[in-house]
């Protein structure tokens, strides 16, 4: 099948750009049935912003609170607020007491 160029308006900034045929025909290889609604420049800035924002994994970051590890006592980061009342322990350290915990 032969696929004719189209012309459409990009939702964010409103500026023409064209769908090429071979553009079309992916689409339909991948079995997407909506016409995309960003110009190439705002698909491209709307994924780098993505990325950054959720560190390239899909997910949003989540924020990380410096600490001094209790066992090794080496600086590292955690993703909650450690209160002192505690221990908080490093990657390392901290697979290192699961693995104990589960031999018990």
């Amino acid at each position: 099948m032969r696929y004719q160029e189209k012309t459409l308006t990009c939702q964010d900034c409103g500026r023409s750009f064209v769908f090429t045929g071979e553009e079309q025909e992916f689409h339909a290889q991948k079995g997407y049935t909506n016409l995309p609604k960003r110009c190439p420049d705002c698909r491209r800035a709307r994924r780098q912003s993505h990325a950054l924002d959720t560190g390239g994994f899909g997910e949003p970051r989540r924020q990380m609170y410096p600490a001094i590890c209790a066992q090794c006592g080496k600086q590292t980061e955690v993703p909650f607020q450690p209160r002192g009342d505690r221990p908080v322990y490093c990657r390392e350290c901290f697979a290192g007491q699961q693995s104990y915990s589960s031999r018990r």
